[in-house]
């Protein structure tokens, strides 16, 4: 049976424990495919386009060498794996793009890091997370 799990990486160190939980499900199921996917929005000064849109490009080419070192490590593994780093260009939350994602490719589980900000706040998820939670359709699990 082939499964496939989505990884939203953002290089935090929730989302990094998310590495290693895909690595340990993916061990224990054959022909299990891990997909690791970071969403770039959002960057820079909204009243400029053109410099948002520069500091959004420069993010995703400084993505890049991480997501080659994350491929080797799960390759060494002999996991199957796929690494998009994505441009939102519509300034949305990125777990939107998330979502899109793994409808498109048909993900059977979403692991995704959760942000507590101490006191009051680590009630809530954080507002990518909290967005899958709510417009997924394949389970999810939270790293926190």
């Amino acid at each position: 049976m082939k499964r496939k799990i989505l990884v939203a990486y953002d290089g935090s160190d929730l989302s990094k424990e998310a590495l290693e939980e895909a690595k340990l499900q993916a061990k224990g199921v054959p022909e299990t495919e891990v997909h690791i996917v970071s969403v770039v929005t959002q960057a820079g000064p909204t009243t400029n386009i053109g410099v948002a849109l520069s500091i959004e490009l420069q993010i995703a080419e400084q993505l890049e060498p991480e997501m080659g070192k994350i491929e080797e490590a799960f390759e060494k593994e002999d996991i199957t794996i796929y690494t998009q780093v994505v441009i939102d260009y519509y300034q949305r939350n990125a777990g939107r793009k998330i979502c899109e994602y793994a409808e498109e490719n048909e993900i059977d589980l979403i692991m995704v890091g959760s942000r507590g900000l101490g006191g009051v706040k680590k009630i809530f998820l954080g507002s990518v997370s909290n967005h899958i939670v709510q417009h997924a359709h394949c389970p999810i699990l939270i790293i926190k």
